[in-house]
């Protein structure tokens, strides 16, 4: 670590130690975004339903864990340091509960359909006579109005319709998925805490919450901003294989070399002059841009079959190019970088049979550094002390519980991801 980084005292919080945020989305792109919150110190509670919770409780692959609800490593991965309460919000004294939750905390953040929670009478509204001062937040796929907002989608649905999926891959090709979330984590769960963020920023000038409208398919269409700026310019429809930093060129692309693949990203004709010269071949210098397919292209494609993947890289340390191995996943993770920048974390999980390791938080404070706060919650972990909290005796706990309204641990609980 930097020196630069000078370590909190322990015990100390995180830079957003004095926010607390109700999290009642489900899956990916909430739990991402409030996993960003939570390891920055915020603190976050689960508010879950008395069934089966969030659905990615029971997704594989599991951890041997004591308790089913606690095991699946996708769960884990997204809900570190987070609390859990099992509301039943079709019962008016559960919705009680979360009114009296809403009094006591700054954020609010769902992903449910646009409507849900106003038809369980809990909407933006009602929550804001309650606390004037809340910010919430919907991330949807299509945003809380427009033509699409009650239709449901996934993160390949959204990034089709936006245009980035299908200016993704060769040309003559299919559009190529890419191996993480970009609509879920890029456009949604990313977005969602900056807005969540800036609104709690502007709160200390105005003392007022407000309303923070994720669309997951606005956040990817964002992330080609400068694609659509060259279209509105040019007033050109590009294609799939068209652009230059998706694979039209010569000098940013993949490659394979004898034994993988490397890329080369020598965009800057600087980055190609070194490269052309440290494989001697200074008459390539001007053929720069030229495409995929073309007599350029076979033979750059030739010169990197001719050495290995760690050749490359040993090259690449003596000739500023750009270049890099396209490594696995378990060599990415064991890489001198990840290492170095403190990229995986390990903490003891109940229940999980071995130690939990996983990916850490990507932002780098220097006082008040982010990371992980604890284990993650099992469903209905915290539901009674969160009760007592709020003021519930050790009776009205027990009439909730046995009206059905809230729910604490299950025993023996199971769930499906399929269900």
């Amino acid at each position: 670590m930097s020196p630069a980084f000078e370590r909190a005292p322990d015990g100390a919080g995180g830079a957003l130690a004095d926010v607390r945020v109700l999290d009642l989305s489900r899956l990916l792109p909430g739990g991402f975004c409030s996993l960003l919150l939570a390891d920055l110190g915020a603190e976050v509670l689960k508010v879950e339903d008395t069934g089966m919770g969030d659905y990615v409780r029971w997704a594989p692959p599991y951890y041997e864990g004591a308790d089913d609800s606690a095991k699946s490593a996708y769960y884990l991965a997204l809900n570190r340091g987070k609390r859990s309460i099992r509301l039943n919000l079709k019962e008016d004294r559960a919705r009680e509960v979360l009114l009296r939750l809403v009094r006591e905390y700054d954020v609010l953040l769902e992903s449910f359909r646009p409507g849900v929670l106003d038809r369980l009478g809990v909407g933006y509204e009602r929550l804001l006579e309650e606390n004037p001062a809340l910010v919430y937040c919907a991330i949807t796929g299509y945003g809380q109005d427009g033509p699409l907002r009650d239709r449901s989608g996934h993160d390949m649905n959204y990034l089709g319709l936006v245009g980035l999926l299908g200016l993704t891959g060769d040309r003559d090709g299919p559009p190529v998925q890419a191996a993480g979330q970009i609509a879920d984590i890029g456009g949604g769960a990313l977005m969602a805490a900056v807005g969540i963020l800036a609104a709690l920023h502007e709160r200390r000038r105005s003392g007022r919450g407000q309303f923070v409208d994720i669309s997951m398919a606005d956040g990817s269409l964002s992330w080609l901003a400068m694609v659509v700026a060259r279209y509105f310019a040019e007033e050109r429809a590009p294609h799939r294989g068209d652009l230059e930093l998706a694979g039209s060129i010569v000098c940013y692309r993949p490659y394979a070399c004898s034994d993988g693949w490397v890329t080369l990203g020598a965009l800057e004709p600087k980055f190609w002059q070194a490269w052309c010269r440290g494989v001697g071949r200074e008459d390539l210098i001007e053929r720069q841009f030229d495409h995929p397919g073309s007599e350029t292209h076979a033979e750059v494609e030739r010169i990197f079959l001719e050495r290995t993947r760690d050749e490359w890289r040993e090259f690449a340390s003596q000739h500023d190019c750009c270049l890099e191995p396209v490594l696995d996943l378990d060599e990415a993770l064991d890489s001198e970088l990840v290492r170095a920048r403190e990229m995986v974390v390990e903490l003891d999980q109940p229940g999980a049979g071995r130690p939990v390791r996983q990916v850490a938080a990507p932002v780098k404070l220097g006082r008040t550094p982010a990371g992980p706060r604890g284990a993650a919650p099992v469903l209905g972990e915290h539901t009674r002390e969160v009760l007592e909290s709020l003021g519930y005796s050790e009776e009205d706990v027990e009439a909730l519980e046995g009206a059905g309204a809230v729910a604490g641990p299950p025993a023996g609980a199971r769930g499906s991801f399929l269900a």
